[in-house]
Formats: C-alpha cells, sequence, structure tokens
C-alpha cells in the first residue's frame, strides 16, 4: 500500500504530525506532508515542516517579503495560515512530483469553498480549484529554501466571476 493510500485510509490527521517532526525524511515526503498538513489543518506540524533559516525566494504582491522583525518562515506560516481562513474547508493534493538530491518539484491543488475573506476578497461561497508550482530544498527533512509561483490571478477570477 503506497503511503497515499494509507493517508486516506487512516486519515492525514493522525500521520500528519509525525511525519512533519520526523529527523529524517525524503524531499518526496516532505512535499507530501506539506499537502496533508495543510489539508488537516494542522498549522504546527505545517510550520515544523520549515528550516528556521528558511529562505523564501518567492515574493509577489501576494506573498510580499516579510515585515521587519519576521522571519520567512513567520511569513509563510501566516500566509497559508490566512488562506484557510479564507478556504476553511481547503484541501490540498499533489498533482505532479519530480524529486532529485536534495530538492523536489511538485504541483499542488487547492479546492475549497471561499467563506472568510481571502487575498482582500470578502467571501463569495464560490468553490476555488487553483494551483502552484512550487520547488523545495530540504536539509535535515525540512524546507530549508522555496521557489514557486501560485495562480493568484486564477483565484481573483474565480472570486470575481
Amino acid at each position: 500500500m503506497d503511503r497515499r493510500t494509507i493517508l486516506a485510509v487512516l486519515g492525514a490527521a493522525t500521520l500528519v504530525p509525525s511525519l512533519a517532526r520526523a529527523e529524517t525524511t525524503t524531499p518526496r515526503q516532505v512535499a507530501d506532508a506539506f499537502a496533508a498538513t495543510l489539508s488537516a489543518h494542522d498549522m504546527d506540524a505545517f510550520a515544523a515542516l520549515f528550516a528556521d533559516d528558511y529562505v523564501n525566494h518567492q515574493v509577489s504582491a501576494a506573498a510580499p517579503p516579510p515585515p521587519p522583525g519576521m522571519s520567512a518562515k513567520q511569513a509563510s506560516v501566516g500566509f497559508f495560515a490566512a488562506r484557510l481562513k479564507g478556504l476553511p474547508d481547503l484541501k490540498v493534493s499533489i498533482e505532479a512530483m519530480v524529486a532529485a538530491d536534495d530538492k523536489v518539484a511538485a504541483s499542488f491543488v487547492y479546492e475549497g469553498t471561499h467563506q472568510g475573506v481571502l487575498l482582500g476578497v470578502a467571501p463569495t461561497g464560490k468553490r476555488l480549484r487553483f494551483t502552484s508550482c512550487d520547488i523545495f530544498r530540504t536539509a535535515s527533512g525540512k524546507i530549508a529554501e522555496h521557489w514557486g509561483m501560485g495562480d493568484i490571478a486564477g483565484q481573483l477570477a474565480q472570486m470575481k466571476s
């Protein structure tokens, strides 16, 4: 039985904390845990996936650099906490993944109902589906660096249509 089947059978919340906090995990397992912890809405386990000196190379209008006094890790966790408030039934899956050495690239699919403020847009009640493509460099089983691109325009178009 593969890991995704086990998660589906046992429930992500039962396996995710131990996976997110494991001493040694592969880059693939880190990407799986990224999706699983968000789907389980376990922000403690999600935050544990990131190294304290994490570097986020993705800077955009939707994900600006952290304000003074806030680390990149805190900003990233805050960004996803806000996403969970906007989409309280959020589920995240992986559409495709490639891993080599200490890096993993994944196409993540996010699905949820817009029930809270998201990207400055008041709740619409609409069901959203959008993607991001992300590359993680891992070190000691944690996300050390991130490069990525999320479909912010697609989110906004779905909310405003």
